[in-house]
């Protein structure tokens, strides 16, 4: 086989691994058995050793001596610690586009967030029973209302929210760190869904948006602090 073929196997059977693990078919802490991957995808062991490898570069992923490759599990420790680094950039990256755009932010700063907020209401208006907001939007929702949405789409967007406010400081390193978390966010965030509603989700980002230019880092931070707590206790 040449190598660009090899490669193309690859990414295949860790793109349909990927898309399984972050729809949450796969549940975390799942073992990910070579042969049983193999023969499902029609590939060989090593291309299916490879495919775990990029999985766990992603870290959606965990190899153990003797006891192989299984989807990463959120204990309270790595829940915390995720959220620690990503206050830490994204708190800072809220700070730097305060000092560069003052209270009110610019139209071209804003931009990419408000559009995700469009796209998520777009999917929000679509939905079968699509509703007004709950007057409560947050936590103890019940996600499961929500029938019909692609929740999978819903969580690349939350992601790309975060990822928006991140570029609004146009701090380069900040930008990069942040999008080393890359599929581990998603995977994440596919975990804090449970308890909102879309019209929730829609409602409390859209207040964050104007949070973070009145108050900066705190809001941050404290939306952060939020979410943690839903997985701590949940």
């Amino acid at each position: 086989m040449p190598p660009h073929s090899a490669d193309t196997a690859v990414e295949r059977v860790a793109e349909a691994l990927r898309a399984e693990i972050l729809s949450g078919t796969v549940a975390l802490g799942s073992p990910l058995r070579e042969e049983a991957a193999a023969e499902r995808f029609g590939v060989s062991r090593h291309t299916v050793r490879s495919a775990f490898q990029r999985l766990v570069a992603e870290r959606l992923a965990v190899a153990e001596a003797y006891r192989g490759v299984r989807v990463v599990s959120f204990d309270p420790d790595e829940i915390v610690a995720l959220q620690q680094l990503r206050a830490a950039l994204e708190g800072e990256a809220v700070r730097i586009a305060g000092e560069r755009h003052g209270a009110v932010w610019p139209e071209a700063a804003l931009a990419p967030a408000v559009a995700v907020l469009e796209r998520l209401e777009e999917i929000a208006e679509a939905a079968p029973g699509a509703r007004p907001p709950a007057a409560d939007p947050g936590a103890g929702s019940d996600a499961d209302a929500d029938d019909g949405i692609d929740w999978l789409e819903v969580e690349r967007l939350h992601a790309d929210f975060h990822r928006a406010i991140v570029a609004a400081s146009s701090s380069p390193r900040i930008v990069e760190a942040h999008d080393a978390l890359g599929s581990e966010l998603l995977l994440f965030l596919l975990h804090v869904r449970p308890h909102y509603t879309l019209e929730g989700l829609i409602a409390e980002h859209r207040g964050l948006l104007g949070d973070v230019q009145s108050r900066g880092a705190d809001a941050m931070r404290e939306h952060l602090a939020h979410s943690t707590e839903l997985l701590l206790e949940s």
